[in-house]
């Protein structure tokens, strides 16, 4: 006696009354999958569509975000860069252009504060002049400058969807130490 797995194995003899029920059951079935196919296309396209614009918003608010560190970059060099709002609004520009956008789209503001750090602790206090740092008085603690740059952009979309304004606003701010000469 042989063992059952050497033996072949052979397809069931199906008789023609079931080979005739089984072309015709694949026959009305013909068209599912292309009728499946057009229900889902639109859905997966709405799908694609909206993960590209997702996209393209998110690398704006990168781009503004980048422009908005640029500038505070170049106000943070020095007490008197710090003050040179028009270097700082060329730098974030020249960031933003940089990168392919309109600097058309780009607002760019500053300013600079002082305190007196204690500990990582800042308390605000009024700068008098940013030329002469050691002007504000710390009781304990050093003084410091920081200057905050806010960039604003604007992002169109390709296609309007409902719930959601055309032109979105984007706005980003970064903050840093000014280096004291």
């Amino acid at each position: 006696m042989k063992a059952p797995w050497t033996t072949p194995m052979r397809p069931a003899r199906m008789s023609g009354g079931c080979i005739k029920r089984r072309r015709e059951l694949l026959r009305s079935q013909s068209g599912q999958s292309l009728l499946e196919l057009a229900l889902i296309t639109p859905l997966l396209l709405l799908l694609a569509i909206g993960g590209i614009e997702l996209g393209r918003y998110a690398y704006i608010s990168i781009l503004v975000g980048n422009a908005a560190r640029a500038g505070a970059a170049y106000g943070a060099q020095g007490l008197a860069l710090s003050a040179d709002t028009t270097g700082i609004q060329t730098a974030a520009d020249n960031d933003f252009q940089n990168n392919g956008q309109l600097v058309s789209k780009l607002t760019v503001t500053s300013a600079t504060s002082c305190g007196c750090d204690n500990g990582g602790t800042t308390t605000s206090a009024l700068c008098s002049t940013l030329t002469n740092p050691s002007a504000g008085t710390c009781v304990a603690g050093h003084w410091v400058v920081m200057v905050s740059v806010t960039a604003s952009g604007t992002f169109n979309s390709l296609f309007n969807f409902p719930g959601i304004p055309t032109p979105l606003s984007v706005s980003r701010t970064s903050t840093i130490r000014v280096a004291q000469d």
